[in-house]
């Protein structure tokens, strides 16, 4: 049974993507490709902060998985000219863990928290306090004989990121002078992407290779430069090294991921919904154990993208297959079926 972050179509990181993606990252906003008019206000604010001699605001960076937040994170500080310091939300599970890395800040330095949304809520109500004030307010002792003594804080700029935008609380979000939300790239942008990793990589792709591999991305870079990768080393064993649409095309293959950007998970997804139940509805935990996978791995995997895409509906009862698995899969709507589609293109 696969887990989550064995597909190579997963958009959240692999163990394997930390060093290559630090390796392939762009380091200004003029490098930045995709995200025009978050890279666009960005710019405007840090410039801004740059005339006036202030630290930036803090930034709200939302979106789906693999999009660009902790990019622009490094993007932000580097243009700034001041460190990076880098935590999770999952690894500030108490107030004093937050309160440690507030107080070991420089003046003006970045702190990138990722997956802010899942930060615990003693850790969430400190860091109201220090993005407001620049303060934190450090218990000592216990019982009644407990003191609280409040710790000036250097300004410094938080850039918190989310998948979930909605699971953080509204002071929250309120003290965020910039919220930029991420959105699927569009395939010209993912072709461009596509090309800079390829030439930092020393691999030589042409516009049509290139095209193919940004056409299965699932408009998201962190895929698009995984199946790079994956075409590189086709390449190199199976085609002396040198990248053709053909190779391209026969090294995805391989990995079985077709020209719409699906791979296995997401037919079998499709299969099941469409052979096995009739075309739905069908509830996640049956559809996930039809497919030996994990809930989490379908929910998070396969699904949005095969929502996204038109394949599949969520319903109050269940996941309903649309006209257009259907036709993907090469099946016919059974008659007994086809008037629940009437709202569909056929």
């Amino acid at each position: 049974m696969a887990k989550l972050g064995d597909d190579p179509l997963d958009p959240h990181a692999h163990t394997d993507d930390h060093v290559v993606d630090g390796a392939l990252r762009p380091p200004t906003l003029a490098e930045f490709r995709g995200q025009p008019r978050v890279a666009e206000q960005l710019g405007l604010v840090l410039a801004a902060a740059q005339h006036r001699g202030a630290v930036p605001d803090h930034v709200l960076l939302s979106g789906p998985p693999g999009l660009g937040k902790t990019t622009l994170a490094m993007i932000i500080a580097n243009e700034v000219g001041a460190p990076l310091r880098i935590s999770s939300g999952p690894a500030i599970q108490h107030a004093g863990d937050l309160a440690a890395i507030l107080s070991g800040l420089a003046e003006g330095e970045v702190f990138f928290l990722d997956e802010i949304h899942r930060m615990s809520r003693p850790a969430e109500e400190m860091l109201y306090l220090a993005m407001e004030d620049f303060r934190v307010d450090v218990i000592v002792g216990k019982g009644p004989g407990a003191t609280e003594i409040p710790l000036e804080i250097p300004r410094f700029t938080l850039v918190g990121a989310t998948t979930r935008a909605g699971l953080l609380p509204g002071p929250l979000r309120d003290r965020f002078g910039f919220t930029g939300q991420l959105d699927y790239y569009d395939a010209a942008d993912l072709v461009g992407i596509v090309r800079r990793s390829a030439a930092l990589l020393g691999v030589d792709v042409d516009g049509t290779s290139a095209e193919v591999i940004a056409s299965r991305s699932r408009g998201t870079p962190r895929i698009a430069n995984r199946l790079l990768r994956r075409v590189r080393d086709y390449a190199l064993v199976k085609a002396s090294g040198r990248v053709s649409p053909s190779v391209a095309a026969a090294a995805l293959e391989l990995y079985e991921v077709d020209e719409l950007g699906l791979d296995r998970l997401d037919r079998a997804v499709l299969e099941a919904v469409c052979v096995r139940f009739g075309g739905g509805p069908v509830g996640l935990s049956t559809l996930a154990m039809s497919v030996g996978e994990e809930t989490e791995t379908v929910e998070e995997v396969a699904e949005p993208y095969l929502i996204r895409q038109g394949f599949l509906m969520r319903t109050p009862r269940g996941r309903v297959a649309t006209p257009r698995a259907w036709r993907h899969l090469g099946l016919s709507i059974p008659p007994g079926r086809a008037d629940l589609f009437t709202d569909f293109d056929a």
